[in-house]
């Protein structure tokens, strides 16, 4: 088979194994709603709520209905991309609050994203090509704590101590209550501070989404830090750098022009896997700094058990999620012939 129809192949493979995962990402969702403790009419209404307006809330939720018709209608509204509406945002359809809250969230995700790859490959970088030294041994015990450090512990600590104590960055918020928010143009204040071509909002916005994203990136680092630096030191040993380097070339060139670039493609693969711990730190994130975003607002939801939100916001990550790791493979696939067999 030619590399062309075996690349094709393989697309085509992984763009029908996509309907599967959302299936099941779904129905996984579906059934951990249904299995969670409590009733949803308690959590809403409160317990002393009168038992009709009750009785009418789970009859709205067809939660009178039997499992697998739930399921089956759940399905159904899905096929009609039907989120339903938001029970504890009234008056606004789940699409709605996917649509207000999710900026603020791509804007911590993305901001959090430059900061873990810049400073993890770096730190990789410096540890791979420092072997068995001082800055090698600081490399790796960098990539192992913020590896395993909890977010919401450092969260909390970072705020404590640059919040509260030194008062350097702002809490609660993404922008100034007293100022002027930028022209919601795509909802993301960074671009539309741009747009907009005022430097005082940018500097606001910036100002604001800092500590987070720094907390974010910096405990999501280490995954890259570990990737570039193993990749890098077995790259360094390859037969084709030995040759370099009796050729004479410099130390310097073969480690970016030679030995990088082959390194770097596993990390490809890797940040696929990051993106979708990513949105799941975004969460911890946004509830620890109390982050104005998607994630923030469905712990809110669970909370408060509102079926609809949750489940919509759920399969719209999953959804992502699924595209992000189509769009790797595919990259991958690109520069990576060997990953097709």
């Amino acid at each position: 088979m030619s590399r062309s129809k075996a690349l094709q192949s393989y697309i085509l493979v992984r763009l029908l194994l996509a309907p599967l995962m959302l299936l099941t990402i779904a129905t996984i969702v579906f059934l951990l709603l249904r299995a969670t403790p409590g009733d949803p009419a308690d959590a809403i209404l409160g317990t002393r709520a009168p038992e009709a307006a009750k009785a009418a809330l789970r009859s709205q939720l067809g939660l009178t209905n039997p499992l697998w018709q739930q399921y089956l209608d759940y399905l159904k509204d899905l096929l009609s991309f039907n989120l339903g509406s938001s029970l504890s945002s009234r008056g606004l359809s789940v699409w709605s609050v996917i649509q207000e809250y999710f900026p603020a969230t791509v804007e911590l995700s993305f901001c959090s994203m430059v900061v873990a790859i810049v400073v993890g490959v770096f730190t990789g970088i410096v540890s791979a090509s420092s072997s068995n030294k001082f800055l090698d041994v600081g490399g790796r015990l960098f990539g192992i704590i913020t590896y395993s450090l909890p977010l919401f512990w450092v969260g909390m600590v970072l705020q404590l101590i640059f919040a509260v104590n030194l008062n350097w960055f702002p809490l609660g918020t993404r922008f100034p209550v007293s100022a002027t928010t930028p022209p919601n143009i795509t909802g993301l204040y960074l671009i539309d501070s741009l747009l907009a071509g005022d430097l005082g909002m940018l500097l606001n916005t910036i100002h604001y989404l800092a500590l987070p994203s720094l907390t974010l990136g910096l405990l999501l680092s280490g995954i890259f830090e570990r990737i570039v630096r193993v990749n890098l030191k077995q790259t360094l040993q390859a037969d084709y750098v030995e040759a370099a380097r009796a050729r004479g070339i410099a130390e310097k060139h073969i480690l970016l022009n030679h030995a990088l670039k082959n390194a770097l493609i596993p990390l490809i693969t890797v940040l696929g896997l990051t993106f979708a711990a990513l949105l799941g730190g975004a969460v911890l994130t946004e509830v620890t700094f109390s982050w104005p975003g998607l994630g923030n607002r469905l712990y809110e939801a669970i909370s408060l058990r509102d079926y609809p939100t949750v489940q919509g916001v759920m399969v719209f990550f999953g959804i992502i999620v699924v595209l992000a790791s189509i769009a790797i493979d595919i990259i991958n696939a690109y520069i990576d012939p060997r990953i097709r067999y």
